[in-house]
């Protein structure tokens, strides 16, 4: 039996070099060598064998992730659909309905960590369909609450969380254990082009069926049946596949869950981690300050320029900017999530770096776009639809980069953890807040000015210029995140491999064979 010292490390099929390491005499020079930095991809047979799922097989779970988290999104989203009728049947104010969204993101945010830690532990394919399961029927009781009762519609919207919360934090991991390198980088993309697409799809689904069956409630009722479906789909077709064993060498060992402490220090150590997760929570921001204040500022561009009438009290606003942006929401999301896949996909072949700096560029690139829509607002609405699209195009380049980045710099055992946490950063500093924040930087304005409609929309236009800004903060944080990814890249690989074993946080070392006997090196003396 092989012992220490004969650790797969001058013997990787990936890298015939033997070239050294400067500063590490004896090292093979495998780990600094550009040409192992991408992990081994398996062929379509080993592949199979490895995962014990054909690549048909595997294909078809991508889609059913990909329908249920169309199905999520569309949910979220059917809400804002009929919210005028909601606000009329239970006689509450803006302030009341918004509570609607705030509640269901604050279970989701303290639910995820929970999931985060049980997908990591036990089988992910009965976690997501319980949680399910439980969503749909939620979803479906919330439809049958008296109007005397607006209080169960906030406690059931915030159970609906539940499911959210076990299915997002979960997905991407089996996607993970199915597909390395390019092939997961464009599953990913699909799996994400889900959350455009059921965002108009939430819009259109909760006005149309509303106005089929006229009854509001019956938009509630189309999802849950849906959800159905998704937990038979999800228990008929998915298998769980080993966690990671896509990744490792053949006779690397498997990987054992460490404590949720353990995890939560290792996630602190990364510095790609918590800087690409930054980043994304500057996306977040900005996004989730449009999908709510961008369709009042382009209704308050138009009255301004005498293209629309003033909405007065008691009367319904009639506009259709609402639509239009939703439309332009989902083109651009599509465009966006496959044209940044697409341009790391090309780019990576050149620069390890790419995934980063191709979502610091989307980042960086949507500020001044972004800001040009607002400071063209009251000259051209055509103008600055323009700039929005082009904007929104550049935002959305990096959602599957950003889980793509997560999936190759955590190690499988702690996936769903740092998928959980990553959702709880972007949503608490990121969409959870800034659509509040908008609006009290607008109000603080406005008192400060003669009551008018000019002032109504400049005190808007001024307060959502900071997303450019936040945005520009967002591209930062990817540049950051492109200075460490490589070497949180191999350790990953290294710790997959088992090369690397834990360690405390001031003395990360491997195992090399070095004069005939095992040798600690430090792991930063090889990631040159």
């Amino acid at each position: 039996m092989a012992g220490s010292d004969t650790a797969p490390f001058l013997s990787q099929a990936d890298d015939p070099d033997d070239g050294r390491v400067p500063g590490t005499p004896g090292l093979p020079g495998s780990l600094g060598n550009p040409k192992s930095r991408e992990p081994e991809v398996p062929d379509p047979e080993r592949l199979q064998r490895i995962t014990g799922l054909s690549p048909g097989r595997s294909a078809l779970i991508v889609a059913v992730l990909c329908y249920i988290n169309l199905l999520n999104y569309m949910d979220r989203f059917t809400v804002a659909g009929v919210l005028p009728d909601i606000e009329q049947f239970f006689s509450i104010g803006d302030s009341s309905s918004g509570l609607i969204q705030t509640v269901f993101i604050s279970s989701y945010m303290v639910l995820a960590p929970v999931f985060g830690y049980l997908g990591d532990r036990y089988n992910r394919k009965y976690l997501m369909c319980g949680g399910i399961a439980f969503w749909s029927l939620v979803t479906l009781g919330s439809s049958f609450i008296p109007r005397e009762r607006f209080w169960l519609l906030l406690l059931t919207r915030g159970l609906v969380g539940v499911g959210e919360a076990s299915y997002s934090t979960i997905a991407p991991t089996l996607i993970a254990d199915l597909f390395v390198a390019d092939q997961r980088s464009r599953m990913l993309s699909v799996f994400y082009f889900a959350i455009p697409v059921g965002s108009g799809l939430g819009y259109i689904a909760g006005s149309k069926v509303k106005d089929v069956a006229g009854d509001w409630h019956w938009a509630l009722r189309v999802t849950p049946g849906l959800g159905v479906v998704a937990v038979l789909l999800l228990f008929l077709v998915v298998r769980e596949p080993p966690r990671g064993a896509v990744e490792r060498h053949s006779d690397s060992p498997p990987l054992s869950p460490t404590s949720w402490w353990a995890d939560l220090r290792a996630l602190a150590r990364n510095p790609s981690f918590i800087l690409s997760s930054l980043g994304f929570t500057a996306v977040a921001f900005v996004t989730g300050s449009l999908a709510l204040w961008a369709p009042a500022f382009l209704l308050r561009s138009r009255v301004v320029l005498g293209e629309t009438p003033p909405c007065l009290p008691g009367d319904s606003c009639s506009s259709s900017d609402s639509l239009i942006f939703g439309l332009i929401t989902c083109l651009t999301g599509v465009l966006g999530v496959g044209l940044g896949v697409e341009i790391s996909r090309r780019l990576r072949r050149a620069n390890p770096r790419a995934d980063p700096l191709v979502c610091a560029t989307g980042l960086l690139g949507s500020a001044p776009f972004l800001f040009l829509a607002l400071a063209c607002a009251r000259g051209s609405i055509v103008a600055t639809y323009i700039f929005i699209f082009v904007g929104e195009t550049l935002l959305s380049m990096n959602w599957a980069i950003v889980a793509d980045i997560l999936l190759y710099v955590v190690i499988p055992t702690r996936r769903s953890t740092a998928e959980a946490f990553q959702i709880v950063l972007s949503h608490l500093l990121g969409d959870a807040g800034s659509p509040y924040l908008i609006g009290l930087i607008s109000d603080r304005l406005r008192r400060s000015w003669p009551p008018s409609f000019l002032s109504e929309f400049r005190a808007l236009q001024f307060s959502l210029m900071l997303c450019a800004f936040i945005g520009a903060l967002g591209g930062a944080a990817f540049l950051g995140t492109a200075v460490f990814i490589e070497g949180d890249r191999r350790r990953a690989q290294l710790h997959v491999q088992g090369l690397l074993s834990e360690a405390g946080p001031s003395d990360d070392r491997i195992v090399v064979p070095q004069r005939g006997r095992s040798t600690r090196v430090p792991v930063s003396s090889v990631l040159i």
